[in-house]
């Protein structure tokens, strides 16, 4: 009997869609250990499919062992022939190329945004042999917006959005594997070896931490002076700076000082004014990424993955959205009233609920496919602690765009002392409103200076000159780099976060307040020297534009792809030309790097202790002094393992962390085990360490 084959993008997507649209049973089908389910909706069956992401990538196509560029020959290939990592992914593969003999119609389901129309359309071409299905179009896993987007479904696919689509996998698969593979061998043609890359954004992202780096290099601080007045009233302290603020002459700031020690003060002006202080706008994700990590310090591809397990929860909407805008349509007053449900939201949804009117704020950004990020109002059930974080950011947020405007009220004082004025500056707030909403995220000064009235006598405490220096600019956080990115039109909200990962990845950057490393400035420079183009911010963003009129229908995305593709021929030709100039300028700090990432410090014998491979693939700690040491230290054999600044406390070598997947990450020293938060040896592994481990740790050798 045939049926309707809806693809859906995940398996917890696919189950929400049978659940939502099942008029009666709904039976689970398991074919290849992969689970699909079966329903009836007005006497149609219809059969739910699952993908997980992608199950195609683009691949050269006459790949050999023997890597050279330039590569344009290019096509789609099955995921699960990319690599041993992949082969699971063919199961989902097969279960949906044995659906689709049977079904006599298809339709996409998957995330409404380039990347989800992209997996289905490759799905269907490839696998189901037709580019003929109807569109789903949602914004929640609610049931109720998954019944209107399966009986509104547009009658054919998004062929606007996947043409934009192709696109950029192909423009990003271009710089991606050519520029990399240009930077890796011109490192193998100085003698050198180790895979570098670079790509389309990750090379102008780079560049930007590198260019602020290299201000905070050349800052040469100047001096100045400030006079600080301190008085008293009421007993609490009244700071007041001189009215000049800087004095770049300290003979200046000499006279006034002398000019004002152990003179009277008085309030000569006392100035006040209220001004409103409007809610926030509501989340895109690029504002939630960057709030998450002020708040809890969560990184933005983290935030991303605990959004995305959210919606998939049907808890909020559609993270991955640009808009700063709450449409009417999604029912304020209903999600509100469900919110109202839950225990700790009952108070503030009630309040909010008890307003004549709902109008929430509204940001200059939108996107024609996603509102804004907003809680569904669905009872949370089995957060984690992460999760229940974003989830109560996201609430909170939601609340306070309903909010009204915050009075603030701001004070300042001047101060007379011997014809000379002193500013003392306050704020505070009057009626939170809003921010009462969004507590306890919303953080602002209060500054709250004492009653005061013009005329008024101030006891003196003390005068200070204060020697300072100008500082240098702050080095990016992630948040910081994450609003530069948007700002500058590189990359897309759902890949900014992955761009940075692969910087850290790559050890091209470190750290949380970002540091460009040494291998990550030496790739810059040279990329400066001989290839400007790669890290260019104008020719990334002119391709963006491009892409974005492909999606409005603008141009064809024939005409873009061979435009990239003599744009990097002719940026390739000169790299091929300087190939082995650019790999000596790079050998030196690549054998510098290898040394500090594979160190753990030093041995008894005084020699360094360095992370390596046995013949047959197991990693260990050797000494560099062998054979005449033979100290040696078993390694974990899975999960990715590094080495951090951290010292153990007891032995002082380095200690190691491994990640490994589906397992909470932990810490070891060589040579005295599990280590804890605090550098200490730990007296015994926790269960997450004894997982991760793949035998006991210890020395095998001795001197």
């Amino acid at each position: 009997m045939s049926y309707t084959l809806i693809i859906s993008e995940k398996p917890t997507a696919a189950k929400r869609i049978a659940q939502a649209l099942a008029e009666g049973k709904v039976e689970e089908i398991k074919n290849y250990g992969v689970h699909s389910f079966r329903i009836n909706r007005k006497g149609n069956e219809i059969v739910v499919a699952p993908a997980v992401g992608h199950l195609f990538i683009l691949s050269e196509k006459k790949s050999g062992s023997k890597w050279t560029y330039p590569v344009f020959d290019v096509e789609w290939k099955p995921t699960y022939d990319s690599g041993k990592s992949m082969v699971w992914s063919k199961k989902y593969f097969d279960n949906i190329k044995s659906l689709a003999k049977n079904a006599r119609d298809f339709i996409s389901s998957c995330d409404y945004d380039i990347e989800g129309s992209t997996i289905a359309y490759n799905i269907l071409k490839f696998i189901c042999k037709t580019e003929n299905a109807k569109r789903m179009k949602f914004s929640t896993l609610t049931t109720e917006d998954l019944v209107q987007a399966y009986e509104k479904a547009s009658p054919e696919l998004d062929f606007p959005q996947i043409e934009a689509g192709l696109t950029r996998h192909t423009l990003d698969f271009f710089w991606g594997i050519n520029l990399s593979r240009a930077l890796t061998l011109s490192l193998k043609a100085a003698g050198g070896y180790k895979v570098l890359s670079t790509g389309r954004v990750q090379g102008p992202t780079l560049a930007i931490l590198e260019k602020r780096q290299r201000e905070i290099e050349k800052f040469k601080p100047t001096p100045f002076w400030e006079l600080l007045l301190t008085c008293l009233k009421d007993n609490e302290n009244i700071f007041a700076l001189h009215e000049k603020e800087k004095f770049w002459k300290k003979e200046e700031a000499d006279v006034i000082y002398n000019k004002c020690k152990g003179k009277a003060a008085k309030a000569s002006a006392v100035e006040s004014s209220k001004k409103k202080q409007y809610p926030p706008f509501p989340f895109d994700l690029t504002t939630l990424q960057r709030e998450a990590y002020r708040c809890f310090g969560y990184s933005p591809k983290m935030t991303l993955d605990i959004a995305q397990s959210i919606y998939e929860m049907a808890l909020i909407s559609y993270p991955r959205t640009s808009s700063q805008e709450l449409p009417s349509k999604i029912g304020y007053k209903g999600i509100l009233e469900n919110i109202r449900n839950q225990k700790d939201y009952y108070e503030l949804a009630d309040k909010l609920l008890k307003k004549p009117k709902l109008m929430p704020t509204k940001g200059d950004k939108k996107d024609p496919a996603h509102p804004a990020i907003y809680p569904t109002g669905q009872r949370p059930k089995g957060l984690n602690a992460y999760q229940k974080k974003l989830y109560d950011l996201i609430v909170k947020r939601f609340f306070s765009v309903f909010g009204e405007p915050a009075i603030r009220e701001a004070m300042k004082v001047t101060i007379d002392v011997n014809g000379e004025n002193f500013i003392a500056n306050g704020i505070r707030t009057i009626e939170p409103n809003w921010m009462e909403f969004y507590m306890p995220y919303a953080k602002f000064k209060e500054e709250i200076l004492p009653a005061i009235k013009a005329g008024e006598e101030l006891k003196v405490k003390s005068l200070e000159m204060l020697g300072k220096e100008t500082q240098p600019p702050k080095r990016y956080t992630q948040a910081g780099i994450l609003k530069e990115m948007e700002a500058e039109g590189l990359g897309t909200k759902a890949t900014r976060a992955l761009i940075l990962e692969t910087l850290y990845d790559r050890g091209y950057i470190e750290d949380r307040q970002i540091i460009v490393t040494e291998l990550g400035h030496e790739v810059v420079t040279s990329l400066e020297r001989h290839a400007p183009e790669v890290i260019s911010v104008d020719l990334t963003r002119e391709f963006e534009k491009y892409m974005e009129e492909i999606q409005e229908g603008k141009r064809k995305r024939e005409d873009v792809v061979n435009h990239a593709r003599k744009t990097l021929e002719k940026i390739l030709s000169e790299f091929k030309s300087r190939e082995k100039q650019i790999g000596q300028e790079l050998l030196h700090v690549v054998i510098k790097q290898h040394k500090r990432e594979t160190t753990i410090g030093r041995c008894k014998c005084g020699n360094d202790l360095v992370i390596r491979t046995s013949r047959k693939g197991k990693r260990f700690v050797g000494c560099t002094g062998y054979p005449k040491c033979t100290e040696t230290f078993s390694l974990p054999h899975y999960g990715m393992l590094g080495i951090l600044k951290e010292k153990c406390a007891k032995c002082g070598l380095n200690v190691v962390s491994v990640k490994a997947k589906g397992k909470r990450p932990w810490k070891l020293c060589i040579r005295c085990g599990f280590v804890d938060n605090k550098g200490e040896p730990a007296k015994k592994a926790s269960e997450d360490g004894k997982k991760g481990s793949a035998g006991k740790i210890k020395a095998k050798g001795k001197k």
